[in-house]
């Protein structure tokens, strides 16, 4: 019995040897796997931790961005509904419509207001011997883009700067019997920097109006945009025919009436005085020797509008002294009868001073809702000019018709040129009926 014990404990030592160690070698085995994987857990977590903060800091920066830019659509809605007004390129003292105001790439206080128009014609011209039809840009008020920078310094000062350029194919000035086409016209009307305060004035430097351009151009009649006192500007560049022969000449319509307007748009030193009782004064120092000054007064009161114009430019061209011109205009605006006048004339040594006289009535009505329609009469006479002793004159009826909610302007115009000459040849009248219109943005 006790060999029998003993042969048992020694099968169960043997077996536990041969069975018990793989098992125990088995488990440390697991062991090092659960910690292999113990870490490999441990490692993504923190990689995920990681991913997270970083969806989290990107979550943060795209809600900062939207905020910003709906904070700038707020602001560009505010802006674009902000009206500014500046002048009109033709006559001091009135405003064009309201442009939009947008802001740039510039400084934060730095606005940008761009504005322009677009002014289409059809000139049917009989010239005394043919009437044929030509489509022009209207030089009366041509196609044109405007760019005004502006950035208050504080509540006197306002720094500025503007950019306007004539874009205008086939302009009237440059269109005749023989180039009816006559290409594309890409200038710049415009081009200055100026400073201005509300207590000292306003200097501006650059290209643009001289101060004595728009003196001759108080209207206010309403039908500028086809008739002014620069009466030539309707189609300036057609060539008068001789009488008898039918021959075109050298001699043109811009180059036969002159209202003596000041010295135009010239690269310049302007100074713009303070408004006093709706009065101030201009003066500029114009490239090669050149200099004018102007007084431009506007008002309104007791049933009327009024504006005026005065002043002189010195040309330094030989055998021409000084040049003078005034202009002046009332509208009654219970009825909207309207007179506007306009004189000038231009000094020369060698032979008797040119002279130029123009008048104009006018009626401002309400037919329709649409807007304001005006009628006009005029009737110009410029005497010695182009040579002494010639004399011409001309006479013109328009119509214009506004629609105010979209920027534009219909318009219908007949007038007659007429020249009588002291020197050979002879010249037939032109005739020139003229339809078109003017969209403004």
């Amino acid at each position: 019995m006790k060999n029998i014990l003993m042969i048992s404990r020694l099968f169960l030592i043997i077996g536990f040897f041969s069975w018990g160690f793989p098992v125990m070698s088995a488990f440390a085995q697991d062991a090092d796997k659960v910690q292999e994987l113990q870490r490999i857990i441990e490692t993504q977590q923190k990689q995920l931790e990681m991913q997270q903060q970083q969806l989290n800091e990107q979550m943060q920066l795209m809600q900062q961005l939207q905020t910003e830019v709906k904070a700038l659509a707020e602001d560009s809605r505010a802006t674009v509904q902000a009206p500014v007004k500046v002048e009109d390129t033709k006559t001091a003292g009135q405003a064009r419509p309201a442009e939009n105001i947008v802001t740039t790439t510039a400084p934060e206080k730095v606005k940008l207001s761009i504005s322009g128009q677009v002014n289409r014609a059809v000139n049917i011209v009989d010239d005394g011997d043919d009437t044929e039809a030509y489509y022009v840009d209207n030089d009366n008020a041509e196609s044109r883009v405007n760019f005004v920078g502006t950035a208050r310094i504080d509540d006197d000062l306002t720094l500025g700067s503007r950019i306007e350029l004539t874009i205008a194919p086939n302009k009237a000035s440059d269109v005749d019997q023989n180039t009816p086409e006559s290409g594309d016209v890409f200038e710049e009307r415009w081009t200055e920097v100026s400073i201005d305060s509300k207590r000292l004035g306003k200097v501006s430097l650059g290209r643009g109006f001289t101060a004595s351009y728009g003196i001759a151009s108080s209207d206010l009649s309403g039908t500028m945009v086809i008739t002014t006192s620069t009466i030539a500007d309707l189609a300036g560049g057609m060539l008068f025919r001789q009488k008898g022969n039918d021959e075109l000449t050298d001699l043109r319509i811009n180059g036969s009436f002159n209202d003596f307007n000041g010295l135009a748009r010239k690269n310049r030193l302007r100074y713009d005085s303070p408004r006093f009782y709706g009065a101030h004064i201009a003066a500029s120092a114009v490239s090669d020797k050149r200099h004018d000054a102007g007084l431009y007064w506007g008002a309104k009161g007791y049933g009327f509008k009024s504006a005026a114009a005065a002043g002189f430019a010195d040309l330094n061209q030989d055998d021409t002294d000084l040049q003078y011109t005034g202009s002046a205009s009332i509208l009654h605006e219970d009825t909207g009868l309207n007179l506007s006048l306009s004189a000038g004339t231009q000094q020369r040594d060698d032979q008797s001073d040119a002279t130029n006289f123009f008048t104009k009535a006018g009626w401002l009505t309400r037919f329709s809702p649409i807007g304001t329609t005006a009628f006009s009469i005029d009737y110009t006479k410029t005497g010695n000019y182009p040579t002494e002793d010639d004399e011409g004159e001309s006479y013109a009826l328009a119509v214009v018709q506004q629609v105010e909610e979209y920027g534009t302007e219909l318009y219908a115009l007949y007038r007659n040129y007429s020249l009588d000459r002291d020197v050979e040849p002879d010249v037939q009248d032109i005739d020139v009926f003229s339809l078109g219109a003017m969209v403004k943005f």
